[in-house]
């Protein structure tokens, strides 16, 4: 049985007590949160949005056990896709806006351990709990699944509207409130298309 070295086990000490911060700081303030509001789960359950998922999920779980990588699997794959879909648009969302000064800090903090956990942790946690140690990908899957994380987040934050055309909804102040049309123009996924490629470009190098 393989044992996990000091570091590791201080390493997830350390994520874990983060993690629970953030879900102190959740509970204090869910009602300024835009992620637990109504309007943030109307607009992820767009038709192209909640279709383009369905199909990216698809391919990533169907695709985990020919990659090579011993690490990637179909519950992993599944519950990463899971949580980066329902996640990435508003830690993105969140990560711009305080930046502007329009967002506490508190809830930066609490993007940024949500963004781990879906890009990391949680693909950590259930490798120790399959393997009984910590995996030696952990660090290149940091990098790794955070570009996809990002790119998941602006992707799907994507929105034509009247008299302003293709924008990061983030960007608008009714965000998560509908801003315009949920249907998928032409214009919409041209801008798209370059998250599509940069994904495709990062995943098929396994196939190969």
């Amino acid at each position: 049985m393989p044992v996990m070295t000091n570091f590791f086990a201080a390493y997830m000490v350390f994520w874990s007590a983060a993690c629970l911060i953030a879900i102190g700081l959740m509970v204090h303030s869910k009602t300024n949160i835009e992620l637990f509001q109504r309007p943030y789960w109307a607009g992820l359950f767009q038709p192209w949005k909640l279709t383009t998922f369905i199909i990216a999920t698809t391919g990533l779980v169907f695709i985990s056990p020919y990659t090579g990588d011993p690490t990637w699997d179909y519950f992993d794959s599944f519950f990463m896709s899971l949580m980066t879909y329902a996640t990435a648009p508003w830690a993105v969302g969140t990560f711009y806006l305080t930046i502007r000064g329009l967002r506490p800090y508190t809830h930066s903090y609490i993007a940024a351990c949500i963004w781990m956990f879906s890009a990391s942790w949680s693909y950590d946690l259930y490798l120790v709990i399959r393997d009984g140690d910590y995996p030696i990908t952990w660090l290149s899957n940091i990098f790794a699944s955070s570009v996809l994380y990002a790119c998941a987040g602006l992707f799907w934050s994507l929105e034509s509207v009247e008299n302003r055309g293709v924008i990061f909804n983030f960007m608008d102040p009714r965000w998560p409130s509908a801003l315009g049309t949920a249907k998928a123009t032409g214009s919409l996924m041209w801008y798209a298309l370059p998250f599509m490629l940069l994904v495709s470009a990062m995943i098929i190098p396994f196939l190969l």
